[in-house]
C-alpha cells in the first residue's frame, strides 16, 4: 500500500525535524506529543525554521504555508489510527516505546508500518512489543535532520522484504541517502563513531593532547569538519554515555566502555552545549576549554 499518511511520535528536537522534511516532501503529517500544549510547541518550532528559509530567501511565503498545512498536532494516540507509516522519536527509553507501540498496534489499520528513530536500542526487541514484527523497521535519522542527507534504514532478522524496501524507498523520497543496516548494536554510524569518541576521551585522559589539540588535529589532520570534543559537546555527553552502555552491554567489548572521565562529567551536569558547559565553555565566545577536567 502506497505510503500517503505519516504519525510522527514525539516532537522533540528530532520529532519536528523529521515531521518537517515529511511535510516537505509532500505527505500528510500527524505529530502526536503528551500534550497539546508541547504538540503546539514543536510545530512551532519548525515554523520558526522555515521562517528563517523566507527570511534568507531560501523558502518562498507561499512555500512555507504550503509545508506547515500538511502539518497538524495531537495528544492522542488514536488520532495516528490511519496512517500508513508511524515514526517514533520519543526518549530512549525501551520500556516507554515499547508501551507506545503496544497501544498504536490495537490502533493501527495491518498494513501499518512501525519505525522506531532509536540509534541504539534493538529493533528486534522494539518489534516484538507489536503483533507486526515483519512491518518494522529502523529509521534513523541524524541531527539536524532537515540538513543531514543520511539516513539508517535497519532491518531485523524479523523484517519483510516489503517493508524494509517501502521505509528505503520513504527515506529517498524525503531527499535522503539511505544506507541498508542490519540490527546490531550502534548500527552503522555509532558502531564505529562511538568508539572514536571515547578514544578521544581516553587520550585526554593519558595526557595525549590537550582538548584544543586532539580536535585540531582530527580537523587539520583527517579533514573532519569538527573535533570529537567539539562533537561530544554537540550530541551530549549524557548521550554518548548512553549509547556507550547500550553497546557495551551487547557486546562487552572495552572500546564500547565509557571512560571514567566521561562518566564524572556526566554526573556533574557537564553534557555539552545543552548544558552550557561540557568539553568547552560555551558561555563565552568562542567557546573555551573547561579547565580541570584532567
Amino acid at each position: 500500500m502506497e505510503i500517503k499518511k505519516v504519525g510522527v511520535l514525539g516532537c522533540g528536537l528530532m520529532g519536528s525535524g523529521i515531521a518537517q522534511v515529511c511535510a516537505e516532501a509532500g505527505y500528510t503529517v500527524v505529530v502526536r506529543e503528551v500534550s497539546d500544549e508541547v504538540a503546539k510547541k514543536g510545530l512551532g518550532k519548525i515554523e520558526k525554521f522555515l521562517q528563517k528559509g523566507v527570511e534568507r530567501g531560501k523558502v518562498t511565503p507561499e512555500r512555507m504555508q504550503e509545508v506547515m498545512g500538511r502539518l497538524s498536532g495531537t495528544s492522542k494516540l488514536e488520532d495516528l489510527k490511519d496512517c500508513d507509516l508511524v515514526i517514533e522519536a520519543v526518549i530512549e527509553n525501551l520500556e516507554l516505546k515499547r508501551e507506545a507501540y503496544r497501544t498504536l498496534d490495537a490502533i493501527c489499520p495491518a498494513h501499518t508500518i512501525f519505525a522506531s528513530n532509536t540509534s541504539s536500542l534493538s529493533i528486534t526487541e522494539l518489534a516484538a512489543a507489536t503483533k507486526r514484527p515483519d512491518r518494522f523497521v529502523g529509521l534513523h535519522f541524524f541531527n539536524p535532520v532537515p540538513l543531514m542527507k543520511l539516513v539508517e534504514v535497519v532491518r531485523s532478522p524479523l523484517t519483510s522484504p516489503e517493508a524494509f524496501d517501502k521505509a528505503y524507498a520513504f527515506a529517498t523520497s524525503l531527499g535522503k541517502s539511505p544506507i541498508k543496516a542490519t540490527d546490531k548494536g550502534g548500527f552503522i554510524v555509532n558502531r564505529l563513531l562511538v568508539p572514536y569518541l571515547l578514544d578521544a576521551i581516553r587520550a585526554l585522559e593519558e595526557g595525549v593532547g590537550s582538548v584544543e589539540d586532539i580536535d585540531k588535529g582530527m580537523q587539520l589532520g583527517c579533514g573532519y569538519p569538527m573535533g570529537p570534543f567539539t562533537l561530544l559537546d554537540f550530541v551530549g555527553l549524557d548521550t554518548t554515555y548512553f549509547i556507550a552502555g547500550i553497546m557495551f552491554e551487547e557486546f562487552h567489548e572495552k572500546r564500547f566502555a565509557a571512560p571514567p572521565l566521561l562518566k564524572r562529567m556526566v554526573q556533574a551536569g557537564l553534557h555539552g552545549r545543552k548544558t552550557g558547559r561540557g568539553f568547552y565553555d560555551y558561555s563565552q565566545e568562542p567557546p573555551k576549554p573547561v579547565a580541570g577536567l584532567v
